[in-house]
């Protein structure tokens, strides 16, 4: 599939894990793609396989308001307009509300929902312009909480809710806002779990599905959104959980 033929694409978070696999995917389908993350070594392994006239690297932190604005002026730049916004940088700090630190706060906050802030105000003009479409990467923790993850918990959930209201104001102007929200995916933030068997039966009594889910999973459902097929999708947080939500919370019996 073509889909994205001519169409222009930042992703944020684009060195690893679900943003890296957003990415190719987009390249795959014809898209130009500005790749925005924090690691330039991981960009360019990403970019080699493609046209340097098919991708913009930027090294960038999505906190930086600065940076953030920088990155979309060097996209409209570079390849004269922008039709698909994809927030997908985040940070994980564990912690309840009585171990976490205030700069592990922020910077969860900074990163997780500023970013997403930040680069939809930034954007949003042009994306009016070209009546394109924002997907944010959420997360099953934006919709329902977790223990000892209060910062991600917070910063999921206003990113669950902003992409909502962002929907509901910039629908009119052409411009569709939906969110994925993955649960237990195997990225290079998780691989730390992915060794421990016990923690990973646990997490597949609740799978619907075997899991846990590949980043190609989640970046399907990414392009899906963004495209055509789903013109008349707006406001949605789509769970990609391999059936998770499917559940009311009792164990299996």
């Amino acid at each position: 599939m073509q889909r994205f033929h001519d169409k222009v694409i930042i992703v944020t978070g684009a060195g690893s894990g679900i943003g890296k696999a957003t990415a190719e995917r987009f390249l795959s389908e014809g898209g130009q793609v500005t790749l925005v993350g924090r690691t330039m070594s991981k960009l360019e392994e990403v970019a080699k396989r493609y046209s340097p006239d098919q991708v913009l690297i930027v090294e960038a932190d999505v906190s930086n308001e600065a940076e953030v604005a920088a990155f979309v002026a060097g996209t409209k730049e570079k390849f004269g307009r922008i039709d698909i916004l994809v927030n997908n940088a985040g940070v994980v700090a564990e912690g309840d509300v009585e171990t976490l630190s205030t700069d592990d706060w922020r910077n969860v906050m900074a990163t997780d929902l500023d970013g997403v802030f930040f680069a939809s105000r930034s954007a949003m003009p042009h994306l009016k312009s070209s009546k394109g479409s924002i997907v944010n990467v959420s997360s099953v923790s934006g919709t329902g909480g977790d223990w000892g993850m209060a910062a991600y918990n917070a910063a999921k959930g206003g990113v669950t809710n902003l992409t909502r209201a962002m929907a509901m104001d910039h629908g009119k102007d052409g411009v569709r806002i939906n969110a994925v929200c993955p649960s237990f995916t195997s990225t290079g933030m998780t691989q730390y779990m992915m060794g421990d068997e016990k923690l990973l039966a646990r997490f597949n009594e609740r799978f619907a599905l075997d899991g846990p889910g590949k980043s190609e999973d989640v970046a399907g459902v990414i392009a899906f959104l963004a495209s055509e097929d789903a013109r008349f999708v707006t406001g949605v947080n789509l769970p990609v959980d391999g059936g998770m939500s499917a559940s009311n919370g009792q164990p299996p019996q």
